[in-house]
């Protein structure tokens, strides 16, 4: 019997769905969201619950395949040649509980949803910037928000897991049922366990705050420093992006920012105006634009300007242990150099806050980092490649005097491990607990170092 035949029995043993490299739409099921990345797994499963999991798991087993979990695609960052690809939008649960601050989130859903329904409420979900990513996916990677600096990491707000384990047991964790499972999940994904819904903790936004400036690209290294000084007094309840962008004159891009250089500071505060904080960052340019006053988290989404269809992309992240007059004078001047012209945003995250004070242990961890520094270099259609390769090639070089030792695994770009988000002695910890709650091996190994 061959290994197709033998999941083609598997597919009338399932309540949902399974197709095969012959089935109509398996292009469509196997595709990742970043269209860059091209993934050849055997089969597309989508499970309707945990009764076909625990079938799939038992295929995987007899014929010697790995099950890879992909919730949503996000955080696809390899081809997972002949995997059993699982896609999990049949665990679409979502109970909200207003009097705890809490939420238990299907695998399946993702962070629009939970946003919308807490609008009004009092309460915002440590959520992305993005609302169609999983909220599974971005917390068991780490995840960093808007409201990182407020209530840490989107891993920190885990409270508990269902989980379905490699012998078939289903079971709600904790940190005092299995501890060292809860650590495990708190970053590194599903690699030691198929995770079917989780508990969160709510972050309380009693009044939510925003702000927008807007300055001349050449005020860039005055703004910089400017937020850069604001980070030694913020308190956690602000928090702050910084944006440095370069558009091209391009045709999908809108006419309002085609061809515009510029850069932008957010920020968001959970208790009200913050507008006091902001005084030294508006006189450290020309405001083009300012914009300030009572927001939503929906608000929030549709500022960031993230794609919501699936579409080719490329970047490079790196978390910095410090931003001093060196770093943001070699930055700004690395962006401003015409041949750099593919890296069209440099994002600056302001860290701190609640991440130096993590209330639960887990591999994903800023604690002790100071920033995050993201550049953004899109494929556009009939563009070639190389140029922005290397120019994200030569942005680490240019801040690996700085990097810190270890960064938010959701950061990493494809091909990059988890070996480049923690410590070796962290990494190995994860290796001994992989093997100890998957010894067969059955679960894909992601970015966990082969």
């Amino acid at each position: 019997m061959s290994r197709f035949t033998a999941f083609d029995d598997v597919r009338g043993a399932l309540t949902g769905s399974l197709i095969l490299p012959s089935d109509e739409g398996f292009d469509e099921g196997r595709r990742p969201w970043n269209l860059a990345i091209a993934q050849h797994p055997a089969v597309v499963a989508t499970p309707a619950d945990v009764s076909d999991l625990r079938t799939l798991l038992g295929a995987a087993a007899d014929l010697g395949v790995q099950i890879a979990v992909q919730p949503g695609g996000h955080g696809a960052s390899g081809d997972l040649a002949d995997a059993l690809l699982v896609r999990m939008s049949g665990f679409d649960a979502l109970d909200i509980d207003l009097t705890r601050g809490t939420a238990v989130i299907g695998a399946g859903v993702r962070w629009g949803r939970v946003v919308d329904a807490l609008e009004g409420t009092g309460w915002v979900a440590p959520a992305g910037t993005s609302p169609v990513v999983s909220a599974t996916g971005y917390t068991l990677g780490g995840g960093h928000s808007w409201f990182s600096r407020t209530a840490g990491l989107g891993s920190d707000n885990l409270r508990a897991a269902w989980v379905l384990r490699t012998d078939g047991t289903h079971e709600r964790v904790d940190d005092e049922t299995d501890p060292d499972l809860m650590w495990a999940l708190r970053g590194a994904g599903g690699v030691v366990g198929i995770v079917t819904a989780i508990e969160i903790d709510l972050v309380p936004a009693p009044s939510l705050w925003g702000a927008t400036l807007v300055f001349d690209a050449a005020d860039a290294p005055g703004v910089l420093r400017a937020v850069r000084d604001l980070s030694a007094d913020a308190p956690s309840t602000l928090n702050v992006f910084t944006n440095s962008m370069r558009m091209p004159d391009a045709p999908p891009l809108p006419p309002e920012i085609r061809g515009q250089n510029f850069v932008m500071v957010q920020a968001l505060s959970t208790e009200g105006s913050a507008d006091t904080f902001l005084s030294a960052i508006r006189s450290a340019g020309t405001v083009r634009r300012d914009q300030s006053g009572p927001t939503l988290p929906a608000l929030l989404s549709a500022q960031s300007n993230e794609p919501t269809d699936p579409t080719p992309s490329r970047g490079a992240s790196v978390a910095l242990r410090t931003l001093d007059d060196a770093v943001i004078d070699d930055l700004t001047r690395y962006r401003d150099r015409p041949e750099q012209a593919s890296i069209i945003a440099i994002d600056v995250r302001m860290l701190g806050g609640a991440l130096d004070a993590p209330r639960r242990p887990g591999f994903a961890s800023l604690q002790g980092v100071g920033w995050i520094v993201y550049a953004l270099a899109p494929l556009f259609p009939g563009t070639p490649s190389e140029p922005g390769d290397a120019s994200l090639s030569g942005f680490r070089e240019l801040l690996a005097p700085s990097t810190a030792e270890r960064t938010v695994p959701t950061f990493l770009s494809p091909g990059r491990m988890l070996d480049q988000a923690a410590p070796a002695s962290e990494v190995a910890r994860l290796r001994e607990l992989r093997g100890r709650f998957d010894p067969s091996a059955l679960l894909h190994e992601g970015r966990l170092p082969r």
